[in-house]
This record gives structure tokens, C-alpha cells and sequence, in this order.
């Protein structure tokens, strides 16, 4: 998506009991500042209890940047929620979905289609005689 680093940059941390960061992203090529992640793959919204709970792992990790990813969605008070000196992106199931299309990640072409239009320089030819040209309509 542009960030400094490669796919084989971001390393994947989440493990039972990993304090709530599942990811980082290098934000710069140099890995001088870092997007932190949390994914999860729920069924039900993530609540305001989550988002606090990842602002306090930012904070542990003395961090102020982080991503938080559901393959649900948000309730409101998770939109609401104010976690004061942190950026936190909410990216709920929907917008993940568009942001792998648009990115070619985890995804594959079914179907390709191909729009044709009649290219006109095809009916007409050229003919030169010595400095001048004559342009005429094939049959």
C-alpha cells in the first residue's frame, strides 16, 4: 500500500498472549517509525473494550500508530471511541475485502474482458509521392 518496506518486511508477532499487537508494518523504508496491526476474525463486531485494550498495547510498545482489522465490523462505540494521543484506523470486513482487490492481495483473476473499439488508421493508407503525401480509403 505504499508504506517503505516490502510484504517480506512485515512481520507477523500475534500469538496467543502477544499482548495485543498481531502486526508490523514499517512505515518508512528505513523502519524508523512502525504501524502496529490487530486482526481479528470474528463473527460478532468488535465493541470500545478492543480498541482500548490496542491503544494500551500501542502504549506498552511506546507506539501511537496502529491499524486495528476486522473481517466483521465496528459497533458504534468502537467508532466513537477516543483513544487520546493514538491514531487507530478501524478497517472493518468490507473495506478489507476492497483493499485486497485493489491491492492483488490474497486474490486471484477469475475473468479477464477485453473491449474492443474499431481503430480508424486501420481504413485509411498512405501513399507517397515524392514530398507530398496521398491519403486514401482502403477497400
Amino acid at each position: 500500500m505504499g508504506y517503505g518496506g516490502s510484504r517480506e518486511d512485515a512481520e507477523t508477532v500475534g500469538r496467543s498472549g502477544d499482548g495485543g499487537i498481531d502486526g508490523i508494518i514499517n512505515q518508512d523504508r528505513l523502519g524508523l517509525d512502525v504501524v502496529y496491526v490487530q486482526a481479528k476474525r470474528w463473527k460478532n463486531n468488535v465493541g470500545a473494550p478492543e480498541i482500548a485494550g490496542f491503544a494500551g498495547a500501542l502504549a506498552g510498545k511506546g507506539a501511537n500508530k496502529g491499524i486495528f482489522i476486522t473481517t466483521s465490523d465496528f459497533t458504534k462505540a468502537a467508532k466513537d471511541y477516543d483513544a487520546a494521543g493514538f491514531k487507530i484506523i478501524l478497517i472493518d470486513g468490507k473495506r478489507l475485502a476492497q483493499l485486497m482487490i485493489d491491492h492483488n492481495v490474497g486474490v486471484s483473476t477469475v475473468k479477464t474482458y477485453e473491449i474492443k473499439r474499431v481503430d480508424s488508421d486501420y481504413f485509411i493508407e498512405d501513399i507517397g509521392f515524392g514530398l507530398g503525401v496521398i491519403r486514401t480509403e482502403k477497400a
